[in-house]
């Protein structure tokens, strides 16, 4: 007899409940640190009792040489950008997916290391491929924490992610993303071995940050292009010409608000998945 599903989550949440949300929300404060989603945290600390200084929150220089916060150091530093890079890897290859389920043609995709991309079709249902870029990395970004969830469905987002790794790296148009593609299915073996080795759940947590920041970053990437520097090239931008119901700002938000039960969603159904 199968167990009836808990819908209503009773009784949450047993130990690996508990680590799901801790993590979650650890790699939520550091995605959203890094990329300098809080100033009025920044504010804060400028004015706070504690004694915190400006001269303390600009201690790091960036290798541009300005001044900068711990966070944003850390995020202008090549220790993210493998991670924002992957980001962009997943946007990209979101675009070529939609191309191709609408018959059309890719022709390459690009990823730059100054963290755009580009993917080059011929054909295909354009106002499909063009909201396929954010919501697609919204929707792999549920798909990884979901897999998380479970040391096998882990392994094989793994080894699903390795595979799609390896054929980008024959279609890629630039260096900067087939050094991203070799780089990553090394990182993700290396990972893998250790684990294997010291049963430490290192795929795991590094399938499940790389989700949290596809989730978040499609967000906040939203919010950059349209709100903050409004980005006439960007992706909302271009659909509002193809779909002129709305402007870009409007699709943005609309966008926006799917990401977000996008990752609502992985939360509700990871907690719900691990009841068993």
């Amino acid at each position: 007899m199968r167990p009836t599903p808990n819908w209503e989550l009773k009784g949450c949440c047993n130990q690996d409940q508990k680590i799901f949300i801790i993590t979650v929300l650890v790699c939520t404060v550091v995605i959203l640190a890094v990329t300098n989603s809080f100033p009025l945290l920044t504010a804060y600390f400028k004015r706070s009792p504690f004694g915190f200084k400006q001269a303390s929150l600009t201690f790091f220089v960036d290798p541009a040489g300005r001044k900068c916060t711990f966070f944003n150091w850390l995020w202008r530093t090549f220790l993210m950008t493998p991670f924002k890079l992957i980001t962009v890897f997943l946007h990209e290859l979101s675009h070529a997916i939609a191309c191709k389920l609408t018959c059309g043609t890719v022709e390459g995709i690009k990823v730059n290391a100054d963290e755009g991309g580009s993917t080059i079709t011929r054909g295909g249902i354009y106002c499909c491929i063009l909201p396929a870029g954010y919501l697609g990395s919204s929707f792999w970004g549920m798909i990884l924490i979901l897999a998380s969830t479970n040391h096998i469905t882990a392994l094989i987002a793994t080894g699903c992610f390795v595979a799609s790794l390896l054929i980008v790296l024959f279609i890629a148009k630039n260096w900067t993303l087939r050094g991203l593609c070799i780089g990553f299915i090394i990182f993700l073996a290396v990972m893998w071995l250790i684990q294997a080795q010291t049963g430490v759940r290192l795929v795991r947590y590094t399938i499940l940050f790389i989700g949290v920041m596809n989730s978040l970053f499609s967000i906040y990437d939203i919010f950059d292009d349209l709100i903050s520097r409004r980005v006439k090239t960007s992706d909302a931008e271009k659909f509002a010409e193809v779909c002129p119901c709305c402007n870009g700002v409007g699709w943005g938000i609309i966008w926006a608000i799917i990401s977000l039960a996008f990752l609502g969603g992985a939360m509700y159904l990871g907690l719900l998945l691990m009841t068993y």
